[in-house]
């Protein structure tokens, strides 16, 4: 583990420098229970539990953020045109959202588990 906020040295990769994990690796795919994802670096409550579902593609996907939570910015990175989510407070990388999400919104939020922490509801 790495001393800068107790973050092993993939999750500030990923947060820090933009990495992403391997496809269908990530402690939060299947999730289930009822609960808030907040961002690993600073806490900030990004996702409901309730707008996460099975996209299929090996990451954690949710159909919208928290209000406020998010900010979008254009990443032409790897010959791609994509949208990156980055935390709103911190400013940290999480992942990328795509048009081919479940309707209504058609969103699809394709987060890293290690950019998240899980906080369950009792």
């Amino acid at each position: 583990m790495t001393e800068e906020r107790n973050l092993s040295k993939n999750q500030l990769d990923i947060l820090r420098k933009k990495a992403t994990e391997p496809a269908f690796s990530g402690k939060h795919l299947k999730e289930k229970r009822n609960g808030t994802f907040e961002c690993a670096y600073c806490g900030n409550k990004i996702f409901d539990s309730k707008s996460k579902f099975d996209s299929g593609t090996g990451w954690p996907s949710f159909c919208e953020a928290i209000k406020g939570s998010t900010r979008l910015e254009d990443d032409n990175s790897h010959f791609m045109k994509r949208t990156e989510v980055r935390c709103a407070k911190c400013g940290s990388h999480l992942g990328h959202v795509f048009d081919d999400g479940p309707m209504p919104g058609k969103k699809r939020f394709c987060i890293n588990s290690l950019a998240m922490d899980f906080k369950a509801k009792k």
